[in-house]
């Protein structure tokens, strides 16, 4: 399962976040994630708590979001949402589109308490 090591890397920018609040803990991950980003949404919930434990974010909520997946049609120049596996244009039904969301994993926010 790869979302294990999806898990720490995620961690490890959080807690290198974290340095700059010394005595907060993290309360709140918040993340952002496309249906094209090849990470899983639920197997990333069943792995934060492994990879999480004895860390400042071992008690954090982990907040997932997710994403559209949006192209650009190269034909007409129309963007619209599309279905992951059905990238056409939805205004002209082109087939020579170009990916513009829904491909990525963001960190959207961070919150700390006290």
């Amino acid at each position: 399962m790869h979302e294990l090591s999806v898990c720490q890397a995620l961690l490890k920018q959080v807690l290198d976040i974290a340095q700059d609040y010394p005595g907060h803990q993290v309360e709140t991950i918040t993340l952002k994630i496309g249906p094209l980003s090849g990470v899983e949404p639920q197997l990333l919930e069943q792995a934060f708590p492994i990879a999480s434990v004895g860390t400042l974010a071992e008690a954090a909520k982990l907040i997932i979001e997710q994403l559209p997946v949006t192209v650009r049609c190269l034909q007409c120049g129309v963007e619209s949402e599309v279905l992951p596996n059905r990238l056409l244009c939805q205004h002209c039904g082109d087939w020579r589109t170009q990916l513009q969301s829904g491909d990525e994993m963001l960190l959207a926010s961070i919150e700390f308490i006290v």
